[in-house]
């Protein structure tokens, strides 16, 4: 046990600063603070001793200098039952400091409101993570504090504990101390790197995050997991989603629903679009000028993968649309907003979750892409490459007509959203079959075809909607076979990067078939 006789507060976040001085005056604690800390104390009525009076020295250099002197950190970092130590502090008559409180400068903040450089810089503190270490460090004697979530705990371990703190918990907060001064020494040096010198893979990567929450099991119910978000700048996605009902989220669904939310991002500010996932794949894409229409030709393209599926949709989602949704088992819907309609349908679904996310992410934002891998990580900038129509290249003797050019990019659209290899048949805004995650591209051609035909029996057309449609392949055809695959589904045009050794092949191949094709120039492999 430990009795707190002298504390020193310095927060720059003051919330429930006067409440945690309130109640360690009570208990007789000196309190003893800094600049805008002790003002906020002392307005409020407290006996406050400047560090100023403890140090002999003034702040100076705008408040850069004020803690870092051995009057303070002699009175941290002594080692209590230490001779030596202790002959120390009486030598140069400095006293003990029990408890340190003390949250840092709001760098993540600074940056995020667009501050100037040299405001950035001045945001950078030195002092408080000083502090926190040389406390955190000296937990055999010393209380650490640096979150104002903990100033209940700290409360409680105090009343519990006669005005003392126990090993335990000091350990505890030490712990959390060294966790909050790595995040935010890792901001900063996101910060330089990435904003302040242009470099994606800097020599030394460090990533960081805060825990939001704890899932039930990881993709299995041996594993453990927890959702963290990421601490600094960052783009706002599934894991910032409002869950309006539903039960708790799964590791899975989480998975799932972020690969939703980014191919639905592909379709911000066009027609209604539904995209169905299962496994992280997609297995039904359509747009059209409703989004009941757009949820009907979805789910056309593959009913049997769509059950307990995720759903994402581009615009605010309808009652009519809910209620159709509501036709078949789906364990996540995701929208930028849902009506009233649409909520009072769901709400019919206990165990259905809903998620509002406002905004759309942006698939053509900048950043990294983290997989760790035995003894390391691998590590790339996001897959956020475009091509555009100026950008495709015909390569067959028969150019694509406007509608199977429509469909060509529609179908390439989805296809860098699918697992290696894809292929994505497409046709009038939906997509026809989808072949994903199979080691050769041959048999995704076959699987997607497969799937269509499974489609027109089910729904008793005369035809599958491969026949007339446009074939997307994520990577080049090494061979003719799955080109011819695809032509034998009723393909009529082919888009795809081009780049084989076999390129010649495949063209000639597509030209005796009566097919088009264009290469984009560009892969998109998502393994």
């Amino acid at each position: 046990m430990v009795t707190i006789e002298r504390a020193l507060l310095s927060v720059s976040d003051k919330s429930g600063l006067v409440e945690l001085g309130q109640a360690l005056a009570a208990r007789g604690v000196e309190l003893v603070s800094t600049g805008g800390t002790a003002k906020a104390l002392r307005d409020a009525g407290l006996m406050v001793k400047d560090v100023s009076d403890l140090t002999g020295f003034p702040e100076m250099m705008d408040g850069r200098v004020k803690t870092l002197h051995p009057m303070v950190h002699g009175g941290l970092l002594a080692v209590r039952d230490n001779p030596e130590h202790a002959a120390a502090m009486e030598a140069h008559a400095i006293g003990a400091i029990d408890l340190v409180v003390v949250n840092l400068y709001p760098f993540e903040a600074t940056v995020a409101k667009g501050a100037s450089r040299d405001e950035i810089i001045e945001n950078i503190d030195i002092g408080g993570p000083s502090m926190v270490r040389s406390a955190a460090k000296n937990h055999q004697f010393v209380t650490i504090v640096t979150d104002p979530a903990d100033y209940a705990a700290l409360a409680a371990e105090l009343e519990t504990a006669g005005g003392a703190t126990t090993l335990e918990f000091r350990k505890a907060m030490a712990a959390k101390a060294f966790s909050a001064t790595a995040a935010y020494d890792s901001m900063i040096s996101q910060w330089f790197a990435f904003a302040d010198q242009g470099q994606l893979l800097p020599d030394l990567l460090c990533l960081n995050g805060r825990k939001s929450a704890e899932l039930r099991y990881g993709e299995n119910p041996h594993q453990q997991a927890a959702l963290y978000l990421p601490v600094g700048p960052h783009a706002k996605g599934i894991a910032q989603a409002q869950q309006v009902q539903g039960k708790e989220l799964s590791y899975n669904n989480y998975n799932d629903a972020d690969a939703a939310l980014e191919l639905c991002g592909e379709f911000a500010g066009g027609d209604p679009a539904v995209v169905i996932v299962k496994h992280a794949n997609p297995c039904g894409v359509a747009q059209a000028s409703t989004l009941l229409a757009a949820w009907e030709a979805a789910l056309q393209c593959d009913s049997v993968s769509a059950f307990g599926g995720i759903v994402a949709v581009n615009v605010p989602l309808d009652g009519p649309t809910a209620e159709a949704i509501c036709q078949i088992f789906t364990e996540v819907v995701v929208a930028p907003a849902a009506d009233e309609a649409a909520r009072a349908a769901f709400a019919k679904k206990k165990n259905l979750r809903l998620l509002i996310t406002g905004d759309l992410p942006d698939p053509r934002r900048p950043g990294l892409m983290v997989k760790p891998i035995t003894g390391g990580l691998l590590v790339q900038s996001r897959d956020n490459g475009t091509i555009s129509q100026a950008d495709l290249k015909v390569v067959t003797k028969r150019a694509p007509t406007e509608q199977e050019l429509k469909d060509c990019l529609f179908a390439w659209t989805i296809a860098r959203h699918v697992k290696s290899n894809a292929i994505v048949y497409a046709r009038d805004g939906a997509t026809a079959g989808i072949g994903a995650g199979q080691m050769n591209r041959r048999d995704s051609s076959r699987i997607a075809a497969m799937k269509a035909a499974e489609a027109a029996e089910t729904y008793g057309w005369a035809q599958a909607r491969t026949v007339g449609s446009a074939v997307a392949s994520d990577a080049f055809f090494p061979f003719a076979d799955g080109l011819l695959s695809a032509a034998e589904a009723g393909a009529t045009a082919i888009i795809q990067p081009g780049g084989s050794m076999r390129d010649n092949e495949v063209i000639q191949a597509a030209d005796e078939a009566g097919l088009a094709m264009v290469f984009t120039g560009m892969r998109h492999f998502r393994h």
